[in-house]
Parts: C-alpha cells; sequence; structure tokens
C-alpha cells in the first residue's frame, strides 16, 4: 500500500498535464468546434427568452409536463408537435473563463486524488509501471469519462458529441496513467 501523501507529484502533475492537454484538445484542435450549433434567429430568441421571465441558473425542459400528465393526449400531441428539449440558462455577461478553468482545474485534481487513493490501495511501491498504468489509467478514465454518457442518455446531447468527451476523457486518463507510471515511489 502507498500513502496517498506520498503520491502528491502525481497528483499535481497528472492535474496539470490533463488541464494542459484539455485546452490544446479544445482551443487548438478541430475536434469540438462542431459541437453546437448557433440557433436560427438568435436575436428574435434572446428576446423571447427574456421577455417571458426565463432565470439564470436553471434547467428548464419543454414541453414541460408532470409524471401524472405524460400519457394525456393534449401532452402527447405537444410532444409530437416539437421541439422537444432542455435549455440551460446561466449567468447574464461574458464567460468567466479564470472561474470555469479554476474549477475544472480542481476537478482534475480530485480526480487525480481519487486516482492516487485507489491506485495507492491495490499496488505496493515498487510495482512496475505497466501495473501502475493500468490500474491508475482506469481509475482516471472513470472519473473523466463514464458520467459523459448521461448527458446522450438523459439530456438529448448527440451521441456524436459525447462520444467526443468520452474520448477525450480516456486521452486524460492515459495521460494520468502515464504520470503514475511514472512516478510511482520505488
Amino acid at each position: 500500500m502507498v500513502p496517498i501523501h506520498a503520491l502528491w507529484l502525481p497528483i499535481l502533475l497528472s492535474a496539470v498535464i490533463v488541464f494542459v492537454a484539455s485546452s490544446i484538445i479544445h482551443m487548438m484542435l478541430p475536434i469540438h468546434k462542431s459541437d453546437y450549433r448557433k440557433l436560427p434567429d438568435e436575436a428574435k430568441v434572446l428576446d423571447t427568452l427574456r421577455a417571458v421571465g426565463v432565470t439564470s441558473g436553471r434547467e428548464y425542459r419543454f414541453p414541460f409536463c408532470t409524471q401524472k400528465e405524460m400519457k394525456s393526449p393534449e401532452t402527447i400531441e405537444r410532444f409530437k408537435r416539437g421541439p422537444v428539449g432542455l435549455l440551460v440558462i446561466m449567468p447574464s455577461g461574458a464567460p468567466k473563463m479564470g472561474k470555469f478553468l479554476g474549477q475544472w482545474f480542481l476537478y482534475c485534481v480530485v480526480v487525480s486524488i481519487f486516482t492516487a487513493y485507489l491506485t495507492g490501495r491495490m499496488r505496493m511501491p515498487g510495482t512496475e509501471y505497466l501495473e501502475v498504468f493500468r490500474i491508475a489509467g482506469t481509475v482516471a478514465f472513470i472519473g473523466y469519462s463514464l458520467a459523459q454518457l448521461q448527458n446522450a442518455i438523459w439530456r438529448g446531447e448527440t451521441w456524436g458529441v459525447t462520444l467526443k468527451h468520452v474520448l477525450d476523457g480516456l486521452i486524460y486518463g492515459l495521460l494520468t496513467a502515464g504520470v503514475f507510471g511514472w512516478l510511482w515511489p520505488r
């Protein structure tokens, strides 16, 4: 067993490497450029949303209904007519990228902490690189990827976009595994 405090360097270094890799993937590579589209007649849609009083920090499902109303003919017709969707309203103003990036980095640290904890409980000092890589990579992949599948299942995100995020998570998991294998206590 390796105590978690002995793994502080791979925890921090893997978080930094994943943070940098995610920046490269999302800002320099074209893989995510087609993930989202502009609303048709965006100005009119935004004016309408402001006029009806949608508020930030909310998720709106449409057409909205209770579970009891799901089978009513009126509700079924509203769903057939469409559109059907989920609308997430964020706070107005320019995106606070510093806050988002800070939260993302903290998330990377948390995934690395869980990776260190589980790998440290399962492997001893001196374990071979590939054994550490296998365990750490699996844990980090789970932390970065599996929850993404819920977006396609419950939120209507296309499977193509979801699978791109899972691929990102695989890359992050492999990078994390490499750092833990490299810096594993001897």
